[in-house]
């Protein structure tokens, strides 16, 4: 079984709630716009990180992160990219690939939206966790945190960092 941190647009910004949580999973995924890399190195200190980058990260961010990380943990199939659309509107560059292949997870971030949502099309659960920084329109900073055990996601809880 493994304990899952799920955060988003963090745009720079790392604060120590943020770390207590990291320090409580197994793994730290993050979905994208990072905004620097002293966000993931804080990260990765604590625990293993996934990540992918996101349409505001810089070169260096993008050499050390891939656009699309597509993943097994524990039994399931996970996919992450930053721009992923929803399902039923999935984004250009990826909804041929999701289509042929649909990942048992799919995440995305970039809308600073937090959503959690099946796909019944593609027996898929969409996950956005919003957004865990301080930058842009959202209200609420939010996370997601859940547990992977072999083939069952349970335990979902949403995270709200303010």
């Amino acid at each position: 079984m493994k304990k899952i941190l799920l955060l988003s647009d963090t745009h720079g910004h790392i604060d120590d709630r943020i770390l207590h949580y990291a320090g409580e999973a197994d793994e730290v995924w993050h979905a994208g716009d990072i905004g620097n890399l002293d966000v993931t190195d804080k990260l990765q200190a604590l625990k293993p990180v996934k990540a992918v980058y996101g349409n505001i990260d810089n070169a260096t961010i993008r050499k050390e992160f891939p656009l699309n990380n597509r993943f097994v943990c524990e039994e399931i199939d996970v996919w992450i990219t930053h721009i992923g659309g929803y399902p039923g509107r999935y984004s250009p560059a990826i909804k041929d690939e999701i289509r042929k292949h649909p990942p048992k997870i799919f995440i995305s971030g970039h809308s600073h939206i937090l959503k959690v949502m099946n796909d019944k099309n593609l027996n898929l659960l969409h996950m956005n966790p919003g957004a865990a920084g301080k930058q842009g329109f959202h209200k609420k900073r939010t996370m997601l945190r859940f547990k992977i055990d072999g083939k069952d996601i349970k335990d979902l809880e949403v995270i709200e960092l303010e």
